[in-house]
């Protein structure tokens, strides 16, 4: 079915800023909810952004202003925007598809983002 690949991941320094891609095999549009989490050192994975099929956001306390999920159907591709890096923000970066009905979902295999001092 629908394959998650990540992409955009790297080293910045803090206050940088930093575009993730997350490109499907098939039409995101599909999804209800798409989204993404991350997974710092040593802590278990948390949820950051997502976006609904009819177009809202959310985000995570910890991002809120400073990064911005967004979505392109025609490319069948989810962004993350993400401005005025922090250190904290250093984490393995998961894409997700949601299918709601199912109950199931749908996982790239991450890209790595370093900010440093």
């Amino acid at each position: 079915q629908v394959q998650l690949v990540e992409s955009g991941g790297g080293l910045v320094q803090a206050g940088e800023s930093l575009r993730l891609s997350c490109a499907a095999s098939g039409s995101i549009a599909s999804f209800d909810n798409m989204g993404w989490y991350r997974q710092p050192p040593g802590k278990q994975r948390e949820w950051v952004a997502g976006i609904a099929s009819s177009g809202v956001t959310h985000y995570a306390d910890s991002v809120n202003g400073r990064f911005t999920i967004s979505r392109d159907n025609g490319e069948n591709t989810v962004y993350l925007q993400m401005n005025s890096l922090k250190l904290e923000d250093t984490a393995v970066y998961y894409c997700n598809g949601h299918y709601a009905y199912q109950d199931g979902d749908y996982w790239g295999q991450g890209t790595q983002v370093t900010v440093s001092s």
